[in-house]
C-alpha cells in the first residue's frame, strides 16, 4: 500500500527516497542506478522498492 517509513527487516530509514525513485523510474531511470544513488545496498531495503505495488485505489473504492 504505503512504502514503509524504514527497511521491516533491518531497520534502516528509507521512505524519504519514494517520491523521488517514483518519479525517475515513471521517466525512464535505472532501478539500479537509483538505488545505489541513494545508498541503498542491502537486499531487504531494495526489495521495498522494486515489488512496492500501490493499492491505495483500488482499496480506496471499498470504503463505507
Amino acid at each position: 500500500m504505503i512504502i514503509p517509513i524504514r527497511c521491516m527487516t533491518c531497520g534502516k530509514p528509507v521512505g524519504q527516497y519514494w517520491e523521488e525513485f517514483k518519479k525517475k523510474i515513471e521517466n525512464g531511470g535505472d532501478p539500479k542506478k537509483l538505488l545505489d544513488g541513494f545508498g541503498v545496498e542491502r537486499y531487504c531495503c531494495r526489495s521495498l522498492f522494486l515489488t512496492h505495488v500501490d493499492m491505495t485505489k483500488k482499496i480506496g473504492r471499498f470504503k463505507k
